[in-house]
């Protein structure tokens, strides 16, 4: 049996006393074992601020963010003037990037195709976008508008009684020129005589 035990450390004692080059081939291994897993921390990182991005990206569409107006605070104050001249600013330029990305697509894919069905569908994709930038550029002009009304001190206020238009729906629709109830009234004529 002892003879058994001094195999063991026969075996054991030539990795203990390792040569100079043996330890550099080991300390390698050991380093190019460890890099991998700071590769998988670092996508796991990278993977995590990703989603921030997107987030952000579809914060930019809506509105800055609610007025968290001060209790006994005077409609339409300085405070709240300054929030929606914010909220219009950022709203116009964001309409005014979409609408460059779209004519830089119209440019760019403006190729004709041999085959009439993709052509077609082409010109009505190009049709629908032409629409919703119409559309934009009419809510530009809105925006502008309502931008005018800030520095004139009229914005807030109902264009047909003359009340206050209110907050919530300020924010719901910034560039809102009649209190709830005169548009209520507007829809229902509109809906009487087109009906």
């Amino acid at each position: 049996m002892p003879k058994k035990a001094d195999s063991k450390k026969v075996k054991t004692s030539p990795t203990k006393a390792k040569s100079p080059a043996t330890k550099k081939a080991a300390a390698k291994k050991s380093i190019t074992k460890k890099a991998p897993a700071k590769k998988v921390a670092a996508k796991k990182v990278a993977a995590k601020k990703a989603p921030a991005k997107k987030v952000s990206a579809k914060k930019r569409a809506t509105p800055i963010s609610s007025y968290q107006g001060r209790k006994g605070e005077k409609y339409m104050s300085a405070a709240m003037k300054k929030h929606f001249l914010a909220v219009l600013i950022d709203w116009r330029e964001h309409l005014k990037e979409e609408m460059q990305k779209t004519f830089d697509h119209l440019k760019n894919k403006g190729e004709s195709y041999a085959d009439p069905i993709d052509r077609a569908s082409q010109e009505e994709e190009f049709a629908f976008e032409l629409r919703t930038r119409d559309r934009e550029r009419k809510l530009i002009s809105k925006i502008a508008m309502s931008l005018e009304q800030i520095k004139q001190d009229d914005y807030g206020y109902c264009y047909a009684c003359g009340i206050e238009i209110g907050v919530k729906r300020l924010e719901a629709r910034p560039t809102a020129t009649h209190c709830i109830d005169c548009k209520t009234l507007d829809e229902i004529k509109e809906k009487q005589l087109g009906g």
